[in-house]
């Protein structure tokens, strides 16, 4: 079973940046899909950037302002944040599809929190 731990989850300041990391345990060169979901108090988990054939799509509410990385050396799928925002303020989940047919694959969550 591939295991996706995330990293980098912070309290931050409006305006500021920070970078979340997704480590998966094995090779994601093949991986169909990859990306970065969020979910807010009481709010539905929703989408933030998804990596697939080479495009990356990212949410209109973030676009412009953060950027999916992934690294296929390392193994692992980052999502750079600029300009954050209090609404950007979630638990952030790495998600995962080794191909078309299979489930997805989930991380532990990581939270950020934008407040001054």
């Amino acid at each position: 079973q591939v295991q996706l731990v995330e990293s980098g989850g912070d309290l931050v300041q409006p305006g500021g940046s920070l970078r979340l990391s997704c480590r998966a345990s094995k090779n994601i060169f093949t991986f169909w899909r990859m990306g970065w979901y969020r979910q807010a108090p009481g709010k539905q988990r929703e989408l933030v950037a998804i990596y697939s054939g080479g495009n990356t799509i990212y949410a209109d509410s973030v676009k412009g302002r953060f950027t999916f990385f992934k690294n296929n050396a390392e193994n692992t799928a980052d999502l750079q944040m600029n300009t954050l925002k209090p609404a950007d303020t979630a638990v952030y989940y790495c998600n995962a599809r080794e191909d078309l047919f299979s489930d997805d694959l989930w991380g532990q969550g990581t939270q950020v929190t934008v407040s001054s």
